[in-house]
């Protein structure tokens, strides 16, 4: 009777890593790996090699020598004898508060111009068509400077604003003036507020001088302050959402219970605005309006016209390929599901943010990610309107100022990585939250 053995298994040899298709991808993702980091060694080597011969070495100490330069738009104190460090941190907050509100705004104008470009009414589809065409194939550049340039002919000088007989007159209750100058508004005030906390303190710097050594710091110490205020608000209306979506769970549940859902609107709108409004009473807040003092207003909050021309440029072009995006995401989805929603007596409007919308998410998010970072990285055209963002400062006087041209665009390079890298984790959040789960 014979017996089966297994056969004898194959001793391994050199020849395997190529010809060996189990080995063979193993052995070419190595070599790429080697080729590459032999690569990156000759190219850093070769860097430091002319940096030598130039008498120069790579160092970030320049970031605490005086910057030497204004800023003309800033969220935080900063003066011409503040640091190359603060300096960029400045205009980095002014990069951040161009691709905040150019993100917002350019969704709610894609999302809508996206809506009706399907519209059954023909003058409304085509100029939407028209409007998406236009903004899609001008650079945006161009519509930065051709914004810039609209505010600065058109809109009235300060002194327009000034005599028995003014030509030109605020608006809104006498609150905000549109000048060439910029955007004057009122500015929220505290009269009994909680004062600033310092972060990052810094004792090298005039602000933090203590008295004696290991005495606390300043009031006003530190690389910015932030506003106490600012926090308590900020916490009471996160937790004020948090009641209004724990109470919507609710209602969800009643619904799919018993098929009736209570109404909740107004108890979601007190749970956010009630804590809300005590608190800002309590604060003593109230409006600091803009007032005509000599050649220019004073008071209030100041919006350069070349942050509003940044920031509409930037939304109106981008909201261009959003509006593209949310019209691909609604063909997307199956006629049979307006129709199935028809049937049950849904109006138009509402089969749209009911039915359409949700489901068409999943299609519209990916490719909306990467029109947020585009927004945020054309924002570095601020310069051609005189805006300074954190490529104006640190990419621009910075770097021209100290001859640290390496340092400066590494830097740079690390802030827009790191910021894309945030956007896309959360839009990515985002995603997963609301994508359709199957059953």
């Amino acid at each position: 009777m014979a017996s089966l053995t297994d056969p004898p298994k194959e001793s391994f040899r050199l020849g395997m890593l190529i010809y060996d298709t189990r080995y063979r991808s193993l052995t070419i993702q190595i070599v790429a790996l080697f080729v590459f980091m032999i690569f990156a060694a000759w190219l850093i080597n070769n860097t430091l090699a002319n940096l030598a011969e130039q008498g120069k070495t790579i160092g970030f100490g320049f970031l605490s020598d005086p910057a030497g330069y204004d800023i003309n738009q800033r969220l935080l104190d900063y003066s011409s004898q503040s640091t190359h460090w603060r300096a960029a941190f400045i205009g980095l907050l002014n990069t951040l508060l161009v691709a905040f509100m150019g993100c917002i705004t350019a969704t709610i104008i894609g999302v809508i111009v996206g809506v009706l470009r399907l519209s059954n009414n023909w003058i409304v589809a085509r100029l939407m068509t028209v409007y998406v065409e236009a903004f899609r194939n001008v650079p945006v550049l161009l519509w930065i400077v051709f914004t810039m340039a609209i505010m600065i002919e058109t809109l009235p000088a300060p002194r327009a604003f000034k005599g028995e007989n003014p030509t030109a007159n605020m608006v809104l209750f006498d609150s905000v003036a549109f000048t060439n100058r910029g955007v004057y508004i009122p500015e929220p005030l505290f009269s009994r507020g909680l004062g600033d906390l310092p972060v990052l303190p810094d004792r090298d710097s005039p602000a933090c001088a203590a008295p004696e050594a290991g005495a606390p710091l300043n009031d006003s110490c530190g690389v910015f302050q932030i506003s106490l205020d600012l926090i308590l608000i900020v916490a009471v209306l996160a937790a004020g959402l948090y009641g209004s979506s724990r109470i919507k769970k609710r209602a969800d549940r009643i619904q799919n219970a018993t098929g009736d859902r209570p109404t909740t609107w107004y108890l979601r709108l007190g749970v956010v605005l009630v804590p809300l409004a005590i608190v800002l009473a309590i604060l003593g807040f109230h409006l600091g309006y803009p007032q005509l003092k000599g050649f220019n207003f004073s008071g209030g909050t100041y919006l350069r016209n070349s942050l509003i021309a940044l920031w509409l440029a930037l939304s109106l072009y981008t909201a261009a390929f959003i509006a593209e995006i949310v019209r691909a995401g609604i063909l997307a989805i199956s006629s049979g599901q307006t129709e199935a929603a028809a049937a049950l007596g849904l109006r138009s409007n509402r089969i749209m943010s009911l039915v359409i919308l949700p489901q068409a998410l999943r299609v519209i998010i990916p490719p909306l990610i990467s029109n947020y970072l585009n927004l945020t990285k054309n924002s570095s055209l601020a310069i051609a309107v005189g805006y300074m963002d954190i490529t104006g400062t640190l990419g621009g006087i910075t770097m021209n100022q100290t001859g640290r041209e390496l340092e400066c665009v590494l830097l740079l390079m690390l802030v827009y990585l790191a910021i894309s890298l945030s956007i896309s984790g959360i839009m990515n959040w985002y995603n997963d939250r609301v994508k359709l789960v199957e059953r």
